[in-house]
């Protein structure tokens, strides 16, 4: 009685699924019906891909720079603890042992305080990340949309921005495409 009950609960899954999948397909459709000839006609004489492939060195020129941004600091952190754990070490050399219970509470002290300074320095360094890359996005969707290229404009709404992360892929595979083919106007 158990697996018929499973079966007659995932059948209606199914057709829920189906059911979904038909309604986005139509959505997508209504959303793409002017897309085609406006998309074409914008790529018409290639400015579009040099615009794009412009966009796209200097996001990954600001991506470099940030990731080695991150790395220097991280490296800067660990010198700061390796110092850190040096002069502890020396401290407990020469430490008498009726001072040692206050050494070690507070190294312990300055431990954790390095530890809480380290950690709101990653912090504001992954913020520091994140707000200039959702800048660099707010930058190309105003070139794009100056540019004159459907289905971008500025916008922070998460599936916009995946539409038109998907928009600038399908631009990249036509030029990709043309160049192969040597078709691309020069």
């Amino acid at each position: 009685m158990d697996a018929y009950c499973v079966v007659s609960d995932a059948q209606p899954d199914a057709a829920r699924q189906q059911e979904r999948h038909y309604y986005l397909l139509s959505e997508l459709q209504v959303l793409v019906k002017d897309l085609p000839s406006d998309l074409a006609q914008a790529l018409i004489d290639g400015t579009v891909y040099e615009i794009v492939q412009g966009l796209l060195d200097i996001q990954h020129l600001t991506e470099k720079n940030l990731y080695n941004q991150r790395q220097k600091l991280h490296g800067e952190h660990r010198a700061l603890k390796q110092d850190l754990v040096r002069k502890h070490k020396q401290s407990l050399q020469t430490c008498k042992s009726h001072n040692l219970a206050v050494l070690k509470t507070n190294q312990r002290a300055e431990t954790e305080a390095l530890d809480q300074r380290v950690k709101e320095e990653q912090r504001m360094m992954d913020e520091k990340i994140v707000a200039e890359m959702d800048q660099k996005v707010l930058d190309q969707q105003n070139t794009l949309e100056k540019a004159g290229v459907p289905g971008f404009y500025i916008t922070t709404n998460p599936q916009e921005v995946m539409m038109q992360m998907n928009l600038l892929e399908l631009i990249l595979k036509l030029q990709q495409k043309e160049t192969l083919s040597g078709s691309l106007p020069s």
